[in-house]
């Protein structure tokens, strides 16, 4: 009984602070600053920028740089580290990390980044995507010009460049993605 005897001045109290607040807002002249309701604060390590700073420029000189330098490294199914191997969407996750750029895991959910391009508009640092173990986007590389791309592969066990036109390569192309 006693909680519903305080539950309407509860409600009133709420009421009044409410109508209270507004009515101070309304008050404030407009030369007087308002403080803004969330402070402004460093986003967690390995975020892009800090909240307030337009994102850092990627230069698609430094995206390859680094991924043409983990040519050799073992192919390890699962695998997203340099010390251990690297799968395909592993690898690119990695490869993007290393500029502060973040990225799902799976080829197919970074088949969803950035814009789509078409074969004939890939150019460097582009995403691309074939169909090689199951339907739709389930291999990943990434675009060294618009004739080349380095990528993990299973064959051969180790990262490595091959030709986009390629007869199998070519075959099994299903898109490309402009992520920079």
């Amino acid at each position: 009984m006693e909680g519903h005897a305080r539950l309407p001045r509860v409600g009133l109290v709420l009421l009044l602070a409410i109508g209270a607040s507004t009515c101070a807002a309304r008050s404030v002249p407009p030369t007087v600053a308002r403080p803004s309701p969330f402070p402004r604060v460093a986003p967690p390590a390995g975020m892009a920028a800090e909240v307030g700073r337009p994102p850092r420029r990627i230069r698609t000189e430094d995206l390859l740089r680094t991924a043409l330098s983990f040519e050799g490294t073992p192919y390890l199914w699962g695998g997203e580290d340099p010390a251990t191997g690297f799968d395909c969407s592993g690898f690119v996750k990695y490869v993007l990390a290393q500029h502060e750029m973040p990225a799902p895991r799976t080829a197919a959910e970074q088949f969803r980044m950035g814009t789509r391009v078409g074969l004939k508009q890939v150019r460097a640092g582009d995403l691309v995507f074939f169909s090689t173990i199951a339907p739709g986007a389930s291999h990943v590389g990434m675009a060294i010009s618009g004739e080349e791309f380095v990528h993990a592969p299973a064959s051969n066990g180790v990262v490595r460049t091959e030709r986009v036109q390629s007869t199998y390569w070519k075959s099994r192309f299903v898109g490309a993605r402009r992520v920079i």
